[in-house]
């Protein structure tokens, strides 16, 4: 009976209590979605600064974004896309402006919307004077050269020197620039030259040129050898002597060429070019050896005849 009863009072009226709570949603929603409602996005800014010829750097850092706090309703503030608001632009190329105002005047709001509040509102400037150098470049060198090989001298950068710009205070202290390191991971025999990027020096500071070319030479890897007490062979006359008559050799070679040297096969010589029937002439003495560099000491003799 009861239930009957339960049943008898869900049935009534059915289509009015339908009705009713139909009224009730749309009533709900009418309310809140008219209600007022904040949500804050990120527009961009963007600053036109000084040309060269103002010889003004802004050294002030400007965000990139700013935040934006939105007021209105629900449903159009959900709308609401940062990038149909636009952007902040700030015009500074006087190079004399203290401070930058995020206007929020200059961006597209929709109507019905409102800007409640801007971060950062205002930007306090600072300047410094532009200012240019050269100065010179240096590339440093990772990796290993293929087995038996080893670079010969440092890298050279082409060109040897890049312009610097930037704000007084950081342009005049710097020394050198350098490059991005030149690998030399398997690198056999010869000249290889690659193109490097210059590093950065500072958020304001430009480098031109921003890419260079680097040069560097790789040898045979070579073991030095002395040879002592060596005589010295006179040329260009029978009765000439050289003094002192002996010097060391030193010579620096692949090490299975160094290992096959012998005394005898190194001969320094003393060309003489016309001498006369008497005489003595300072000689610079002469020697080669294939696969070697050479060092004679001394390198020159007194000859007499």
């Amino acid at each position: 009976m009861a239930l009957a009863r339960a049943g008898k009072l869900v049935s009534e009226n059915l289509f009015l209590k339908a009705f009713s709570f139909v009224s009730a949603l749309v009533l709900y929603s009418l309310v809140h979605t008219s209600q007022d409602v904040q949500r804050t996005v990120l527009v961009n800014v963007t600053v036109e600064t000084p040309p060269d010829s103002v010889g003004r750097v802004l050294i002030t850092p400007v965000p990139a974004q700013a935040r934006v706090t939105l007021r209105g309703p629900k449903t159009l503030v959900d709308e609401v896309r940062a990038e149909d608001l636009g952007s902040f632009q700030l015009d500074v190329r006087r190079g004399t402006e203290t401070r930058a105002t995020f206007d929020a005047s200059a961006l597209h709001v929709p109507a019905g919307v409102k800007v409640e509040a801007v971060d950062p509102p205002v930007v306090e400037l600072a300047w410094e004077e532009r200012v240019g150098r050269d100065l010179p470049v240096q590339v440093s060198v990772v990796g290993g050269s293929a087995p038996g090989f080893k670079t010969r001298g440092l890298p050279v950068a082409d060109p040897p020197n890049v312009h610097v710009r930037g704000p007084k205070s950081e342009v005049s202290s710097l020394q050198y620039a350098r490059a991005e390191a030149f690998d030399l991971a398997g690198l056999g025999e010869g000249k290889h030259t690659r193109q490097l990027a210059v590093e950065r020096l500072g958020p304001l500071v430009l480098v031109e040129p921003a890419r260079l070319l680097a040069t560097v030479e790789i040898a045979r890897e070579l073991t030095e050898r002395l040879f002592s007490r060596v005589a010295v062979f006179v040329v260009g006359h029978p009765k000439a002597r050289a003094h002192p008559h002996e010097v060391d050799v030193r010579v620096s070679c692949p090490p299975e060429v160094t290992r096959g040297l012998r005394s005898e096969l190194l001969v320094p010589r003393a060309q003489l070019v016309n001498p006369g029937e008497h005489g003595s002439e300072s000689v610079e003495l002469k020697l080669t050896a294939e696969r070697c560099e050479v060092v004679l000491i001394p390198s020159t003799v007194v000859v007499r005849w």
